[in-house]
């Protein structure tokens, strides 16, 4: 239990910290976030719980995949942003495209043999 509070807290920091250096610098905070921060977290604390090669790596290459439908959310909230849309329903249309494209993504790629 103790293990699961340490990485709670450790994300949540990285979190908080990426809000508060994007407020006082919107494009280092943009840099921060786009590091593969929490990509890398997950995989030290999944090698930590089970260090397994196989694992490790159908994580890594499913996490690729899932990054590129994740990619035009980025370019959508800012449009609908400064076409007047507010900043929850930008956001909401970005988080339904994104699921929209991974579900799409997950059907392309099955039918090429690749599962995620």
């Amino acid at each position: 239990m103790l293990y699961l509070a340490i990485k709670a807290a450790i994300s949540g920091v990285l979190i908080a910290l990426v809000s508060e250096i994007a407020r006082r610098s919107p494009g280092f905070g943009a840099l921060v976030a786009s590091l593969p921060l929490v990509s890398v977290l997950g995989m030290i604390w999944l090698w930590r719980d089970k260090p397994d090669v196989t694992l490790m790596a159908d994580h890594a290459l499913a996490t690729f995949w899932y990054v590129l439908p994740s990619l035009p959310m980025f370019v959508l909230i800012p449009l609908l942003l400064k076409r007047g849309i507010g900043f929850w329903p930008a956001l909401a249309a970005g988080c339904v495209l994104t699921v929209l494209l991974y579900a799409g993504m997950t059907i392309v790629l099955g039918r090429f043999g690749v599962r995620l």
